[in-house]
């Protein structure tokens, strides 16, 4: 499989989910459980991962937020039933590239790569093998407290002040505005509200310098660099709702007009979702302040 054929399939797995009316950067996976997990660390994925395994688990029902190889499901004790169907993951991988003359430098370049996992319910688990987990189910005081940390974390944030709409203006102002928190129908919207716009932020020069921000202007939809910054955001704000237990999916309406717009943004460019999901993951991570070396 060749490195575009790896973004074609992504980006098919995403057409083929908006055409059925599910927009797959709307939390496609189970808040309650959380995002997907990796037998192999214990640790969630990243990037357009947690998406794509969100995808598979809300198509096919299941419920277990762990996913692994055929190898590391079989280490485990378990065995993955005849007839189960592996779904992809992609990760990215660094090489240097050398200079070919004494004029250029060595430049270290990255390759998307992939490999596939099971989820745990397609595999039968000898007694006492089975991975086990938590659901969140946290009580609303504590996913707005959650949402509220995240917030107040974010140490070299924009300014917010109180207005009439919500938008980030970049640039010199560097600036949320949002409305009051009882203008929204619940808690909850406030906060994937001001995720989103956090996450816009994060775009600024000072920060992680994003076309979509440094330019000043966001444009209109169907501009590429528009479009994918508004991805960005929109992926920026799943994960970090994620984290604070909130279901952003539920807040968000997916009108058909919605879904023909990206529709046909996405099929003009393959690599949009991964490259999108890529910087939303380094967003979140920024506003979180955490440090990762690799997006997937």
């Amino acid at each position: 499989m060749t490195r575009q054929n790896v973004y074609e399939i992504v980006t098919d797995t995403v057409v083929n989910a908006l055409e059925n009316g599910t927009v797959p950067w709307h939390q496609p996976w189970n808040v309650e459980v959380g995002v997907p997990l990796s037998l192999a660390t214990g640790k969630p994925y990243r990037g357009v991962n947690p998406f794509l395994l969100g995808l598979t688990a809300l198509a096919n029902g299941y419920r277990s937020p762990w996913w692994g190889t055929l190898k590391k499901i079989n280490e485990r004790g378990g065995a993955v039933r005849k007839g189960e169907h592996s779904t992809l993951v992609v990760f990215w991988k660094s090489y240097l590239h050398k200079a070919k003359t004494d004029d250029e430098q060595d430049e270290r370049r990255f390759l998307l790569r992939y490999y596939r996992v099971f989820n745990a319910d397609q595999a039968d688990w000898a007694d006492g093998t089975e991975p086990t987990y938590a659901a969140l189910e946290r009580p609303d005081v504590e996913r707005i407290a959650a949402a509220e940390t995240i917030a107040d974390g974010y140490q070299d944030g924009p300014a917010i002040r109180t207005g009439e709409a919500a938008y980030y203006e970049p640039g010199a102002v560097d600036r949320v505005t949002m409305p009051p928190i009882d203008a929204f129908d619940s808690a909850e919207a406030y906060y994937a509200t001001l995720f989103h716009e956090l996450t816009h932020s994060t775009g600024h020069e000072s920060r992680l310098d994003r076309d979509g921000i440094r330019t000043g202007s966001f444009g209109r939809f169907g501009d590429a660099v528009y479009s994918k910054e508004e991805l960005v955001a929109e992926m920026g704000a799943a994960l970090l709702c994620a984290i604070a237990g909130i279901n952003q999916k539920a807040l968000v309406e997916n009108s058909a007009a919605y879904l023909r717009s990206w529709l046909d943004v996405l099929r003009e460019d393959s690599k949009l979702i991964v490259q999108a999901a890529a910087q939303a993951q380094r967003a979140a991570d920024h506003i979180l302040g955490t440090t990762f070396t690799e997006d997937g």
